[in-house]
């Protein structure tokens, strides 16, 4: 009976995971690729979606969670470093949304510009909900929303899905990522004519905003020049009427850092509302007299035990985040920096 218990231990140690994942890291690098290898490589996956941690300071639902970086084929290995991270944060974010309880079903979608020099980008399978979308599941098209390369799932690509998403890269070529929502909250806000109000410290965080009477489809020139013109060259935060919103970013911590923001504003201002009975009985803050501390993309950031560092915005509380999901799906490390 103690000896079964030890084996249980050690089974379930993050040391002998750790292990076990870079040994098969190390074989299939050296084309090692046999029958042995690809056994043990579904005994790790199992182990790190079997693995109960919990993160008990969160208000989220902890359900069983399969491993977002699976990027362990052959064909996956060939990626280059920076888009295999990319796809990594992009289904990161997936499982957030679904975390956060803001997927609506496989209709939320978060795409990334991979290349300015051949406008590809990457975007979840349609169909897939939120909590399955993993790194190698995702898929690479163009601007038009044609494959360029087909992730590991046999789900096509929503083209209609995309046609808002390629409008808006179109359109600014200096975002890197989009987030598009529909909440109940966001909704909510979407279809109310005065739309976001100033009555929370979170709305002051999202910044700039722009209001566009989204008719469901971005097929026409005439809607893609329109859009073009709503957004403007800064603005970061798009609000679709009576549908949802869109937060664009450099990075991708950049737009989860205003998708998070914009939805905590939204629902607050939903709320007070509910409460107070009407506008009027709100206390409207103001923008310069209440400026809130992030009025910049880049910052200087360090700790008691680190040096200072130039870090984008969101960066620090993207990393926690990625620190929360190790926790809850155990292997393979999201987080990019160790805690200091």
């Amino acid at each position: 009976m103690e000896q079964k218990k030890r084996v249980t231990m050690i089974l379930q140690s993050p040391s002998f995971r750790e292990e076990l994942e870079g040994l098969i890291q190390e074989q299939m690098k050296k084309g090692n690729n046999s029958s042995n290898i690809w056994a043990l490589r579904q005994i790790a996956d199992f182990m790190a979606s079997t693995s109960h941690a919990v993160f008990p300071t969160s208000s989220m639902n902890f359900s069983v969670m399969t491993p977002i970086n699976d990027l362990h084929t052959a064909d996956s290995l060939n990626l280059a470093k920076g888009e295999r991270l990319m796809r990594c944060k992009i289904s990161s974010v997936y499982r957030l949304l679904d975390l956060y309880g803001w997927a609506q079903l496989s209709d939320t979608y978060v795409t990334m510009r991979v290349s300015k020099e051949q406008d590809h980008f990457l975007i979840s399978p349609k169909g897939v909900s939120c909590s399955e979308v993993t790194a190698s599941s995702l898929i690479k098209v163009n601007i038009l929303g044609e494959v360029v390369e087909k992730g590991s799932s046999c789900f096509p690509v929503d083209t209609t899905g995309f046609c808002l998403h390629a409008a808006i890269y179109a359109a600014r070529p200096d975002v890197r990522c989009s987030i598009h929502l529909h909440t109940p909250a966001t909704a909510a806000v979407s279809a109310m004519k005065w739309g976001l109000l100033p009555v929370s410290h979170n709305a002051l965080l999202v910044g700039d905003m722009a209001y566009y009477d989204f008719n469901g489809e971005m097929e026409q020139e005439a809607d893609r020049i329109n859009l073009q013109k709503c957004l403007g060259p800064t603005c970061k935060i798009l609000v679709l009427r009576n549908h949802g919103v869109v937060a664009l970013g450099d990075t991708v911590e950049e737009a989860f850092y205003k998708i998070f923001h914009l939805q905590a504003a939204c629902e607050i201002q939903v709320s007070a509302l509910s409460s107070a009975g009407g506008v009027e009985n709100l206390i409207l803050l103001e923008q310069e007299k209440h400026r809130p501390h992030e009025v910049g993309s880049v910052q200087w950031a360090g700790s008691t035990f680190g040096p200072i560092q130039k870090s984008r915005l969101g960066e620090h509380e993207f990393e926690a985040l990625m620190r929360m999901l190790d926790n809850l799906v155990s292997l393979p490390p999201l987080s990019l920096r160790p805690v200091c």
